[in-house]
């Protein structure tokens, strides 16, 4: 059984009594069909309330839940013949970014994701999602394949931000992500950036300059983790909910500010309920921007990507007459 959370237990108490009447209806043979058939309809009405209401704190926690699919798991429903490619060229292979070339809806395409583990082995293999400076660069070096190859790049975000260990400053961690940030700025090729999990910081950003950003249902994508924020405002971690409503970071209110594109739906619960359902959904999405963005000049699509980064957070103040 996946992981629940405080706010899913009335909706299992529910399921719990289907199933008992079930049971005691088959052993007694007794029939309680209206019973349970009652039962179901209150859960379907109690689940589209707490799901269509969840708070961004709780989008968190289903961003982060532990079986929510990642990269590996969305592959192979996503692509076809998908060849994965290591390494920088420069230090190492970094576990936490994985990328190489495929074929999405019979296109080309270049792929590079951000990759949480399942456990906590896997997630020490890959730094629980953070790359080092080498990812980055295996990342840039990817790209900077597709943009030779004409290829689109798709890219996938899942992670709470990057590496800020001291080998990750003493390889050049900023340096690393601000050539990812300038050179998709300028790429020729479509990009198509999706948030799937967590979009934290630079780390995030530094996958995230796409002519189309599009973020998963439950998913967020913000300059600083809840946990992190509260720390420097409040200067108490457990204030993280509060945080969580004031950052503005889910794909809802992103949506609305103009910093993404589309929400991608999720099944009832989030992601890790329904894989397939979930890709497919996303599939459909990324081929319809992707059908449109390879009709762009290229220089277009380069003017657009620009100016869209720098359209994030662009405000005016009225000036007030006496």
């Amino acid at each position: 059984m996946a992981l629940l959370f405080d706010f899913e237990k009335p909706i299992i108490e529910l399921e719990q009594k289907i199933s008992e009447l079930q049971k005691f209806s088959a052993e007694k043979d007794i029939d309680l069909s209206r019973e349970v058939e009652t039962l179901e309809k209150k859960v379907s009405l109690l689940k589209k309330e707490i799901y269509g209401n969840l708070e961004p704190w709780q989008k968190v926690q289903i961003a982060r839940h532990s079986e929510r699919p990642n990269f590996y798991d969305y592959a192979p429903l996503l692509f076809d013949d998908f060849i994965e490619l290591k390494g920088d060229r420069l230090f190492a292979d970094d576990h936490a970014i994985a990328g190489g070339i495929a074929l999405f809806h019979g296109i080309a395409v270049t792929v590079v994701a951000q990759v949480k583990g399942k456990d906590t082995k896997e997630n020490i293999k890959r730094n629980f999602g953070m790359p080092h400076p080498e990812g980055y660069r295996k990342a840039l070096r990817l790209m900077d394949q597709a943009e030779k190859f004409r290829r689109p790049i798709l890219t996938f975000i899942d992670t709470p931000g990057a590496a800020c260990d001291l080998p990750a400053e003493e390889r050049g961690q900023g340096e690393a992500i601000a050539r990812c940030l300038l050179a998709m700025s300028g790429y020729h090729v479509p990009v198509i950036s999706t948030v799937i999990g967590e979009g934290g910081s630079g780390g995030a950003l530094a996958l995230g300059v796409g002519n189309v950003v599009l973020m998963l249902e439950n998913s967020f994508y913000s300059v600083i983790a809840p946990e992190s924020c509260a720390s420097i405002l409040w200067k108490d971690t457990s204030k993280a909910k509060e945080a969580a409503a004031a950052l503005k970071f889910t794909a809802q209110d992103l949506l609305r500010l103009g910093v993404v594109d589309e929400v991608v739906r999720e099944p009832q619960g989030g992601a890790h309920y329904n894989l397939r359902q979930t890709a497919d959904e996303l599939s459909q999405v990324i081929s319809k921007y992707l059908v449109r963005l390879r009709t762009e000049p290229a220089d277009v699509l380069q003017e657009k990507r620009y100016q869209k980064i720098r359209a994030i957070g662009v405000y005016q103040e009225k000036n007030e007459t006496n």
